[in-house]
């Protein structure tokens, strides 16, 4: 087996522990064509769903059913990144760009409105839309977001540095040992980072600055992993309390950077599904600053 068939094999196998019903729908855009796993009934409110770097949408299986109780899931596998979804067109360079594209996704998808869910580099993407198309974006729920309210930890960088330079399956298999060590990271999941890392070392993420999170003007929930390597969750905390003072903010003190979504998945839908539906909880939640 090729390297690239491991990886769709892999893939293929998380999206087998999708809920049953979920649908595959690929949507053209001027910048190539997006895949999304679509769940849940087909005229309830959608929730985009966007992953961290390397972990395409199929990472959201254990989110799926819980989300899309009530809800349209749609997850996406963000273009320029591992997964299903195929650049062709206009090259997908800037932050424009990126903002263009998931206007023409939404189009595509004939949705005017969504609730916006993102992890890691997802959760960037998320708060950069949910300013950039305030009317698109019901309610923004991030997941140990990088880059939106702090910096990256200097030696979080530092021990990503040999995956991005030189990125093999062994070295990507080490890194996320070590980085949700203590966790129950799922490891079908882990597998598939770790082929995304060597089978797709030439994917070309669009970054940019850090969003101005004071400019937010939609409901937003923050989880945030408490044993967090890629920066301090305390800091975060404090950080984007000062800058969305209405924001629920909580920090699960078990989990790692790298452990969401797949780790804890009953505490985590339960605390988004609470926010989606707009429940308040009657006391406050251990660690929630």
């Amino acid at each position: 087996m090729s390297s690239s068939q491991e990886f769709f094999a892999a893939y293929d196998a998380l999206l087998a522990r999708w809920p049953t019903g979920t649908a595959e729908i690929d949507v053209p855009t001027l910048y190539g064509t997006t895949r999304v796993h679509a769940y849940g009934p087909a005229d309830a409110t959608p929730v985009l769903l966007l992953h961290g770097g390397g972990s395409t949408g199929a990472v959201w299986f254990a989110n799926a059913s819980a989300l899309g109780t009530h809800h349209r899931v749609l997850a996406v596998d963000i273009l320029g990144d591992a997964g299903h979804s195929v650049p062709g067109g206009h090259p997908l360079r800037t932050t424009t760009d990126l903002m263009a594209w998931l206007d023409a996704l939404l189009d595509g998808l004939t949705v005017s409105r969504t609730h916006l869910l993102g992890h890691s580099y997802g959760g960037w993407i998320a708060l950069t839309y949910a300013l950039h198309a305030a009317r698109r974006v019901d309610r923004l729920v991030l997941l140990d977001p990088t880059q939106c309210f702090a910096n990256f930890r200097p030696g979080f960088l530092l021990r990503s540095l040999p995956i991005l330079l030189r990125p093999t399956q062994a070295r990507a298999r080490a890194y996320l040992d070590r980085e949700t060590a203590g966790t129950d990271t799922d490891p079908g999941w882990k597998r598939l980072y770790a082929l995304a890392v060597s089978d797709f070392a030439n994917r070309k993420l669009v970054v940019g600055r850090r969003p101005d999170p004071t400019a937010l003007s939609v409901p937003l929930l923050v989880l945030l992993a408490g044993r967090s390597d890629a920066h301090d969750a305390a800091k975060v905390a404090a950080c984007a309390r000062k800058a969305v003072p209405d924001a629920r903010i909580e920090i699960l003190a078990e989990l790692t950077h790298f452990a969401m979504p797949t780790a804890m998945p009953t505490q985590t839908n339960h605390r988004i599904t609470d926010f989606l539906a707009d429940r308040q909880e009657k006391q406050a939640a251990p660690g929630a600053v």
